[in-house]
């Protein structure tokens, strides 16, 4: 097996040019995700207009796996309602898993570039990070206070 399965050429463009890298000013959501196996850190933060996720930024750092992946998430998801972008990061986990198909994507041809890392279960985890820093924002904006919830 080689590890040109694993670096292919969109992973290593979204790691060098990553989308959506940056802060936020004033996020209605914001988490950090942390994979002590290996040190990668995400700072992950939201605007949202009503379910939509209006904005999407991270921050952090980590291997090329975990920010090209959260170059792809930011992008898969912004301008999305969270019901989608739940459906896409659950369809994500199941491929990462083994147990899924590239058809949960969507057809999202730069997630799908990422099916390469299952093969290297220590770098699913690196792959899975926004993902789970996602899950999280989206799990406390639809539990968040009525108050909060009609910021945006």
């Amino acid at each position: 097996m080689s590890l040109d399965d694993l670096y292919k050429e969109v992973i290593l463009d979204h790691y060098q040019h990553p989308r959506n890298r940056g802060q936020l000013t004033d996020p209605d959501v914001a988490t950090r995700g942390h994979n002590p196996l290996c040190g990668d850190e995400i700072l992950l933060a939201v605007k949202m207009d009503g379910d939509v996720i209006e904005d999407i930024a991270f921050g952090g750092r980590g291997c090329s796996i975990s920010q090209a992946a959260a170059s792809m998430m930011t992008e898969s998801v912004k301008g999305h309602p969270t019901t989608d972008a739940s459906a896409l990061a659950a369809g994500f986990k199941e491929l990462m898993s083994g147990s899924g198909s590239t058809e949960g994507l969507g057809g999202n041809e730069d997630l799908e570039a990422l099916q390469g890392v299952k093969k290297f279960p220590v770098r699913v985890k690196c792959a899975l990070l926004p993902w789970t820093a996602l899950l999280e924002i989206i799990d406390t904006w639809e539990h968040a206070p009525k108050e909060t919830a009609a910021k945006g």
